[in-house]
């Protein structure tokens, strides 16, 4: 089972450019980046920090805490590494569950036969594991999993955000040319208004 106070690598991605602003308020929530890339930011926290993190991060899109990273030099690979994980820790036989990827390596014709592959190999453990799998799909509705692939390094994370940040209901009413909250946020940062 996974423990909510384990802390593991955590990586906030932001749109292009807003990486400064971003810095600036995981400084102000007491955090400590690791490393800052151009559209995002690793640090070491907990699942339970990562909460906290969706719930107070004004210009990030997603939170993601590291499940697993490996050497991954083909897509044949991806069924036998992915299925080896415990997946039983992070998502119910009852559960909903979907993928995300990202993938530059030359074996990938296609971002969705990385998806299928990883779809493939959890559902696989579950049936032999229980004899019945969880649902999956396009939707954001349950557990989202994503998987960063470049070259021969792979990560994979629960996306502890689902959809991005800017799109969590904040806007009922839009107007006819709404600005995305997060960068509405990293706008204002940048102006450095101070209210």
């Amino acid at each position: 089972m996974l423990d909510f106070n384990e802390r593991r690598k955590v990586f906030i991605t932001c749109k292009d450019r807003s990486v400064t602003y971003l810095e600036k308020e995981v400084r102000e929530l007491g955090f400590v980046p690791e490393s800052v890339q151009r559209t995002g930011i690793e640090l070491i926290a907990s699942m339970e920090d990562c909460m906290d993190l969706n719930l107070h991060l004004r210009t990030a899109s997603h939170v993601l805490f590291e499940i697993k990273s490996f050497y991954l030099r083909h897509a044949d690979d991806i069924y036998r590494r992915v299925k080896a994980i415990t997946w039983e820790d992070y998502l119910d036989v009852d559960g909903y569950f979907s993928i995300n990827s990202v993938a530059d390596n030359e074996s990938v014709t296609t971002p969705l036969i990385v998806n299928v592959k990883i779809k493939d190999a959890i559902v696989d453990r579950f049936r032999e594991k229980f004899g019945r799998r969880p649902d999956s799909g396009s939707e954001f509705s349950g557990a989202v999993f994503q998987m960063f692939w470049k070259d021969t390094q792979a990560t994979l994370y629960i996306n502890t955000s689902g959809d991005t940040l800017a799109k969590h209901g904040y806007r009922k009413i839009p107007g006819k040319a709404p600005m995305m909250e997060d960068l509405a946020a990293a706008t204002i940062y940048a102006t450095e208004w101070n209210t």
